[in-house]
């Protein structure tokens, strides 16, 4: 007897003759098993796709991430050169407001001292005008412009209020009044016609025909007069000309 199997008869439309392929109970199962090595195969296909394409879809996740990040660094480094300008601008105002150094006040000479320590003292200075006239570095914010037109005869030195205004050389004290412009001012004479000025103090320390000492302490820092914020109008003059400062005195 025949082993079982399949028979598959087909008739042609429009024809009478009519073909049986008939498969046997092998073929039937080589054909199963091909079929369902098939369904495996394309399932194992399908799911490799899925893979690539959840593996594609992270790898563009991780770009945007890595594209993300390149900005935010691109930020910090902006935020970071802005730092750096601003530690600068701080250090600046804070070297401005810091009280002096021990460096800074020494041969500094309080008001109050004997007359003939003063003039002991004096004969021994050459009296040029050529030391800085705060005991702070202050910070210049105007310098000396000449001209008719918009003339500014010295230096403008921020400095916080009350801080030492001193003599910038030995000599005696010409002028001390106070001025709708200058506020209140000190003049004092120096050597070879120099003369110095010191104004928009809060206080003034010595009186007129003093004779004062180098970094003498003359008068306290303020804003008095025609000033907007604390600082020392400092001027020195030759013969009754401006001389720019900073030629003569070097600022700390």
């Amino acid at each position: 007897m025949d082993a079982p199997g399949l028979s598959i008869m087909v008739v042609p439309e429009g024809s009478r003759s009519t073909r049986t392929f008939r498969f046997t109970a092998t073929r039937l199962r080589l054909l199963l098993g091909g079929i369902a090595a098939a369904a495996l195969l394309l399932a194992a296909m399908a799911g490799s796709w899925w893979y690539l394409a959840v593996r594609s879809f992270r790898v563009s996740d991780l770009e945007r991430q890595v594209a993300a990040l390149q900005a935010d660094r691109s930020r910090m480094n902006d935020l970071a050169r802005q730092l750096e300008v601003l530690e600068a601008e701080y250090e600046r105002v804070r070297s401005l407001f810091m009280p002096a150094t021990d460096e800074a006040a020494s041969g500094v000479w309080l008001p109050g001292t004997d007359a003939p320590s003063r003039r002991s003292s004096a004969s021994t200075d050459d009296g040029r005008p050529t030391s800085w006239p705060l005991t702070e570095r202050g910070f210049v914010t105007q310098p000396l412009i000449a001209g008719p037109v918009n003339e500014h005869p010295g230096l403008d030195i921020a400095t916080p209020t009350d801080s030492y205004v001193r003599a910038s050389g030995s000599g005696v004290v010409a002028e001390v009044g106070e001025d709708p412009v200058y506020g209140n001012y000190v003049m004092i004479d120096h050597v070879d016609g120099y003369r110095t000025v010191y104004a928009h103090a809060s206080q003034v320390l010595v009186a007129r025909g003093n004779p004062v000492r180098r970094n003498e302490v003359i008068a306290m820092s303020g804003s008095t007069g025609r000033s907007t914020a604390p600082h020392l109008h400092f001027e020195i003059l030759r013969n009754g000309r401006p001389v720019n400062p900073l030629e003569m005195v070097r600022q700390p």
